[in-house]
């Protein structure tokens, strides 16, 4: 098994469960780029950053039988819920691996909707441009999502919250 799958499933021990692709790929990416040493390469996509090379690690943690996908149809689309299987937690119970609490800001994304994380994410995406052009960006490639200026502040304070959780080394 390799490290990067038993990082993934280590993120699903922490969080019990995920409900939506889209969210994982921004709880994943956020979290990168809070400094858990995810290695999944990211580039920027309709929804904001998204990284193939999770969706692949998930695929494969799924068919090892180490991570369970729920498929559920709402109305006008399928909806997915992840979690950690048994054989996912005695994996790890073997295989421990080593990276910094992140509880506390899976809890915090847990509670957000997906068109934030979005948000979030895009701005990380951007965050070394001074903050009036990430909200340029914003407005440019994100125009259909309609985010407000409010938003954006409130994204800026979730990320500082967020990195105060788990301060850079």
């Amino acid at each position: 098994m390799l490290e990067n799958h038993a990082k993934l499933m280590r993120f699903f021990s922490d969080s019990d469960e995920v409900v939506g692709r889209k969210k994982l790929q921004k709880m994943i990416y956020i979290l990168k780029k809070c400094d858990v040493p995810f290695e999944e390469k990211y580039q920027f996509h309709f929804y904001g950053p998204y990284s193939e090379e999770l969706t692949l690690r998930m695929e494969e943690l799924c068919n090892l039988g180490f991570i369970d996908e729920t498929k559920e149809e709402k109305k006008s689309y399928y909806q997915y819920r992840y979690r950690l299987t048994d054989e996912g937690k005695q994996f790890l119970d073997q295989y421990p691996i080593d990276l910094p609490a992140m509880e506390g800001q899976i809890g915090q994304m847990k509670d957000k909707s997906s068109r934030f994380l979005e948000l979030v994410s895009t701005m990380l995406f951007f965050e070394d441009l001074p903050r009036e052009e990430v909200k340029a960006k914003v407005f440019t490639v994100k125009s259909k999502q309609n985010y407000t200026e409010g938003e954006i502040e409130e994204a800026w304070q979730f990320i500082a919250q967020l990195r105060t959780a788990n301060p850079k080394a």
